[in-house]
């Protein structure tokens, strides 16, 4: 027999979710069988899986050990993974011999606002917010290994709650990125950039002189292929997705302008595109931008990837279960990056 005391990040979910993190290997029909057979129960009485939990109660699981770690993935973990003991199970080393330690380390080097549930890094260039492919390391399996560190989660906790960020930043734009440490936290964070309630401001230098405050819209298509999009000025089928974006000059010059952009919506590329498709792409986008004004950018600027950071969070004046954050303003010191 084995034994789940239900915490913090389980509570509130239902007893079937949490039974299916538990055993990824397992399908639905069996997680349901064992529970009619009461070989799964929770509190000492047989349940349906529809129960909403509660911190401190108590899942019992009877099954034979080899059941057990055929069905939650064990025997799969301790025969590819390689993983050490202090390192999630999903927690893959790149090939430069990084530990979770070292992970941790540069989690504590990004980390510019933490508290018990939610946390806001500056992500530097060349970091991945989340995998794009299994062997890639990204700032969620960083936030994991930090977490293992502090003592904050342990290999238990993260079957059935992963730590994540909950917003995304390209490869090569740098900035504000918030990640959730609770399932409480991921839930506000989710709720507040899915209701666009949070704003977030960007600075970028673009090509030419942009003159006073524009709000643009537009139609996004991605093209998976090629990892790119492309903007419309109408919907023109059905996988255009509506575009909303905000800039203000900050300073300006007769051949280029910083401007202060904010995300209305926010989509892949979604400010590199929209940007470049009215004349004005961003200095160093390798994608979308103008090759020539890239080479100048290079020169002065040393730019080695798009010159566009996500410098200001401003969360809600009123956060439900996070009144400690209400109205809250992050803001990155750029000003020296940002010269023109």
């Amino acid at each position: 027999m084995k034994s789940v005391n239900v915490g913090k990040n389980e509570a509130g979910q239902r007893l079937d979710r949490i039974l299916t993190r538990l055993f990824p290997n397992a399908g639905k029909g069996f997680i349901f069988k064992m529970l009619r057979k009461k070989n799964i129960v929770l509190n000492g009485k047989k349940a349906e899986g529809s129960e909403k939990l509660n911190e401190g109660d108590e899942i019992k699981i009877f099954l034979s050990d080899e059941t057990f770690a055929k069905m939650s993935g064990q025997n799969e973990v301790g025969a590819n993974s390689g993983s050490s003991e202090n390192e999630p199970e999903t927690f893959k080393k790149p090939q430069n011999g990084s530990s979770g330690r070292d992970f941790a380390r540069m989690i504590s080097d990004m980390t510019v606002y933490e508290d018990e549930d939610i946390i806001v890094l500056n992500k530097p260039e060349g970091v991945l917010s989340q995998k794009a492919k299994d062997s890639d390391i990204s700032l969620n399996e960083m936030l994991t290994a930090y977490m293992l560190e502090k003592g904050e989660i342990d290999e238990e906790q993260l079957r059935t709650f992963k730590p994540s960020m909950c917003n995304r930043l390209d490869r090569n734009t740098t900035g504000l990125i918030c990640g959730g440490k609770s399932l409480k936290g991921l839930q506000f964070l989710s709720e507040i950039f899915r209701d666009r309630t949070v704003d977030k401001y960007y600075l970028c230098v673009v090509k030419g002189k942009v003159e006073g405050f524009k709000r643009i819209e537009g139609y996004l298509v991605k093209d998976e292929k090629t990892n790119t999009v492309k903007v419309q000025k109408q919907q023109g089928g059905k996988d255009a997705v509506h575009i909303v974006t905000e800039y203000r000059p900050v300073k300006k010059e007769e051949d280029r302008t910083v401007l202060e952009v904010k995300l209305i919506t926010g989509k892949s590329h979604q400010i590199r595109a929209h940007l470049a498709s009215i004349g004005h792409p961003i200095a160093g986008d390798a994608k979308y931008g103008d090759p020539v004004f890239n080479k100048w950018a290079k020169k002065h600027y040393g730019a080695e990837s798009q010159m566009l950071v996500a410098y200001r969070l401003v969360f809600p004046k009123e956060c439900r279960g996070f009144s400690r954050l209400n109205g809250m303003e992050i803001t990155l010191p750029v000003e020296k990056q940002f010269e023109i």
